[in-house]
């Protein structure tokens, strides 16, 4: 009996060390995987179309968007990802980099800004949306997070976007944090960032705009955080309304003093 007892211990012991050493290995695959692709990261063609973007002149104003303001000051675009989303006087509204291209795309070139937001994503102005986030992301790429937090409008933003993470509802009585609000949880193989804390915040916020391999598409921080609403069964999130701009401040805020990745590579 004895003999049977320690068999089979020994069976369990090399059963759950076997579940261990797959898990690692399926982490550490994904990482080299990552790795693998980051060198040929497709997000440097969106890079590049941002830019040019930026210069053209377009719209009925054929105007081009060097002298858009996204909190630096008229054309300055390093060191502006890693603060937004940010408070704008001309707004007066605290608004992320998406809210805010499409503010200089109206006022300089002419667009209609209602239009391009309710433009499904990737289509039309949308995709150029998607393209100049890219690079302005691209240009502050290892900068660390450093979001304005003096205005009382962006304070009272960072409170919403707080709550908005916690709160539950839906259909599975879900929130941001039941996936991301601690350590060690994962998803079809792939650990999931605790946002809750400056590396976890970083990591995940400050990874977008990124490539999505599996769906060949470029995506915003817009478009990840209304696929996460759908994934927790809510209704999309209002492009670049109130409450993926609320999500952003708080992300940023906790992100602070993390280097942004962005645009990176994406499962």
């Amino acid at each position: 009996m004895r003999h049977l007892s320690f068999s089979l211990t020994a069976v369990a012991l090399a059963a759950i060390s076997s579940v261990t050493w797959a898990q690692k290995t399926a982490s550490d695959g994904i990482a080299e995987y990552r790795a693998m692709l980051q060198d040929g990261n497709p997000a440097d063609l969106f890079e590049a179309k941002g830019e040019d973007l930026w210069k053209q002149a377009r719209g009925p104003k054929q105007s081009n968007l060097t002298q858009c303001d996204l909190g630096k000051g008229p054309g300055q675009v390093k060191g502006a990802w890693v603060e937004l989303p940010r408070y704008f006087a001309d707004t007066q509204k605290v608004q992320d980099l998406e809210s805010r291209l499409l503010t200089c795309m109206e006022s300089l070139q002419g667009f209609d800004a209602e239009l391009i937001r309710n433009t499904p994503y990737g289509k039309g102005e949308q995709a150029t949306v998607t393209a100049l986030a890219t690079w302005v992301a691209a240009e502050s790429k290892g900068m660390k997070f450093n979001l304005p937090q003096t205005h009382a409008e962006e304070k009272r933003m960072f409170e919403l976007g707080k709550k908005l993470f916690y709160f539950r509802s839906g259909t599975h009585d879900f929130a941001c944090a039941t996936c991301h609000g601690q350590d060690g949880k994962r998803i079809r193989l792939q650990d999931l960032p605790n946002l809750t804390t400056a590396a976890g915040a970083g990591l995940g916020f400050g990874a977008w705009p990124a490539y999505r391999v599996s769906n060949g598409q470029m995506w915003s921080m817009q478009l990840r955080l209304n696929d996460c609403y759908r994934q927790q069964r809510f209704p999309y999130a209002v492009f670049g309304g109130d409450a993926s701009t609320a999500l952003g401040v708080y992300l940023g805020v906790t992100a602070k003093g993390v280097a942004t990745t962005a645009p990176a590579i994406r499962r």
